[in-house]
Parts: structure tokens; C-alpha cells; sequence
């Protein structure tokens, strides 16, 4: 396993961000999408989800949407700061909208975010009626009652109630699709170059084996900022820039030109 560290602004949390590293011995990898994340758990990390706090992580999640971790963990740490320390489902539910849309100014859209995190943490208080319980709700129900009930949740959409299984509930078989994901597994050729953020998700959830998908989530991501950026990838610089030049197709990729354009655009045929 390699020796770096996960990324503390990583939407995981990072090494203190619940979980535990593990070791997975890259087998025989059966589909191609399993090689991609084998390698990426050698060049990255292998580690095993789970233990943050449900809420938070959901809190996380929502200020971490259309923005980057550059802007949304300040934010977090700053909500953190002012209202974490008790239960923080009764601290944001009692809180004022424009105290927290203050707080929170650098994830973006925070008059938004903010209202959705006021209405979640009513919501959660009204139903569950705590913090601590909202967490056993998470942790110990079947991940398609967990996830159906965070997808009804105003502004909770699929890859946020995902992030909440695997980092809080810490169920195996959940692969995240963030901007990152979505591009790359279009990119490679695993995923069809049209299918949108659930259909590479459950392409995603078939194809790697239930105990790869966290760090494989995590660990793509870290790939997408590193090598395989949507402007210009790695693989315009050479075969020998790309640790997984050989497993991919370079859909939307021209080498020669040099040109780059989302997969979804490639003519068929």
C-alpha cells in the first residue's frame, strides 16, 4: 500500500475522517473497471469506510456541492468552530439562516446550502430526534431504507446520501459518482460515454467488488485532480504520464490534436 496519506480536504476526512486502512491484495482483477481501482489503491491508498458522524458527514457533503474542497472545507471548519462541540442536528436546526449563511460564505451558494441544512437538521430532529440516533438510523438500517430516506431529504441527491453509506454507515459496495468519477469511467471506455452520474454509478457498483468500491470512490477522485483532469489529462504528455494508459480508451481524447472534449460529445460510430 502506499505510504501517502489520504488528503485531509478530501470529502472522506482523511486519515482522522473515520475508517481504517486495510490491505488488499490486487488479484486477478475479472473486469476492467476492478484493474483501474487496483492500481489506484497501489499509487494511492487502501482503506475500509466508516464511523464518521452521519450528520456531519451529510453537512459535509451538501457544502462540498458545485464548489471545490479548497472552498468548502474553511467553510466546514468554520460551521464546525461555531456550532459543533453538542448535538449537531439541534444546533443547526435552532440556527438562524443568515448566521449560518455567514459562516459558511466560502463553500458558495451558501444562502442555498444553508437553507437545506436547517431544513435537514429539523427534519432529522423531528423524525429521529437527535443527533446519536439519526447515526444508529444510518449505521444499522438496510442501505436501500438509509439511502431512500436521505434521497427525500430537499437538496440530498444520490451521490450525497452515497458519501453518507460509505463514510458514516461504512457499507461495502458503495462507489460515489462525483464530477471526477463520472468523467473518468466515461473517459476509460468502462461506462458508456452518455450514461449520466447513476447510471456509472451502478455500472461502477457491478463491475468493482464490494470491499474495493470506497477507496476506489476516494482514490479516482485524487486520480481526476492528479492526472486525469477534464481540460487537458495526463495522457496528452505521453503513455508514460498516465499510470493507466493501458486500461484506458481516451474517449473524447485526441492525442495528435490535442483536443479534449467531454466523452458524451464523441460522435458514435
Amino acid at each position: 500500500m502506499s505510504d501517502d496519506s489520504e488528503p485531509a480536504e478530501n470529502i472522506s476526512g482523511g486519515p482522522s475522517g473515520g475508517g481504517i486502512a486495510a490491505e488488499f491484495e490486487p488479484s486477478e482483477a475479472t473486469t476492467r473497471a476492478e484493474a483501474v481501482v487496483d492500481v489506484l489503491g497501489g499509487l494511492y491508498w487502501r482503506k475500509t469506510y466508516g464511523g464518521q458522524d452521519a450528520f456531519e458527514c451529510l453537512v459535509r457533503t451538501i457544502l462540498s456541492q458545485n464548489t471545490s474542497d479548497t472552498a468548502s472545507q474553511p467553510a466546514h471548519d468554520a460551521l464546525m468552530d461555531r456550532f459543533g462541540g453538542g448535538d449537531l442536528v439541534e444546533a443547526l436546526a435552532g440556527a438562524q439562516r443568515n448566521d449560518l449563511a455567514e459562516t459558511i460564505q466560502s463553500a458558495g451558494l451558501y444562502n442555498r446550502k444553508s437553507e437545506v441544512m436547517i431544513a435537514a437538521a429539523e427534519e432529522i430532529r423531528e423524525e429521529f430526534g437527535s443527533e446519536s440516533q439519526f447515526d444508529a438510523f444510518v449505521r444499522d438500517e438496510d442501505s436501500e431504507t438509509v439511502r431512500s430516506r436521505l434521497l427525500e431529504i430537499d437538496g440530498v441527491g444520490p451521490k450525497t446520501a452515497d458519501c453518507v453509506l460509505l463514510f458514516s454507515g461504512g457499507r461495502g459496495g458503495v462507489f460515489p459518482v462525483d464530477t471526477h468519477v463520472h468523467r473518468i469511467y466515461r473517459r476509460l471506455g468502462i461506462a458508456p460515454p452518455k450514461a449520466d452520474h447513476e447510471g456509472v454509478r451502478e455500472i461502477l457498483e457491478g463491475a468493482v467488488p464490494a470491499e474495493k468500491c470506497g477507496f476506489g470512490h476516494t482514490a479516482s477522485i485524487q486520480f481526476g485532480r492528479e492526472y486525469c483532469s477534464a481540460r487537458r489529462p495526463a495522457c496528452l504528455d505521453g503513455p508514460e504520464a498516465c499510470p493507466l494508459y493501458d486500461l484506458c480508451e481516451r474517449v473524447g481524447v485526441d492525442e495528435v490534436s490535442e483536443t479534449v472534449v467531454d466523452p458524451a460529445e464523441v460522435e458514435s460510430g
